[in-house]
């Protein structure tokens, strides 16, 4: 049983970003810091990813914990309420992003994901893969 109105719900939903989240800014800047320029949020590239180096075909996506299912065995455990909805909508997140992976990969892109919280915790090293992957 949902807490909120449906007007409630609707406006939490609307705020949740898809673009330009803490995350993303955190590794754009570190990238862009080392001088390497790159397109975000890319419609030009399948599954749009967050970061697009296009003439190396580097695809890199910043991915949230919640949304993307991180460590989702044990976390579907913690949904107390609305399951039906939640867990079959991070399941189908989970595999959008397999789906996106695998048609990245055969066009020829390197696909890398960085989890949210080893963003926060190490953004250069996360910029180091990126950068040695960028050199290949």
């Amino acid at each position: 049983m949902d807490n909120h109105t449906p007007e409630q719900r609707h406006k939490n939903m609307q705020a949740v970003k898809n673009k330009d989240s803490q995350i993303e800014l955190m590794l754009r800047k570190e990238l862009w810091n080392r001088g390497l320029r790159y397109r975000k949020n890319s419609n030009r590239v399948y599954g749009h990813p967050d970061i697009v180096f296009i003439g190396k075909k580097v695809a890199v996506f910043c991915d949230s914990e919640f949304w993307h299912g991180y460590n989702w065995e044990e976390r579907k455990k913690d949904f107390k309420s609305h399951q039906e909805f939640w867990i079959p909508k991070i399941e189908r997140n989970m595999e959008r992003d397999a789906e996106v992976n695998a048609k990245l990969r055969e066009d020829g892109w390197t696909v890398l994901r960085f989890w949210g919280k080893d963003i926060k915790k190490n953004t250069a090293h996360c910029a180091d893969i990126i950068e040695k992957d960028l050199k290949r």
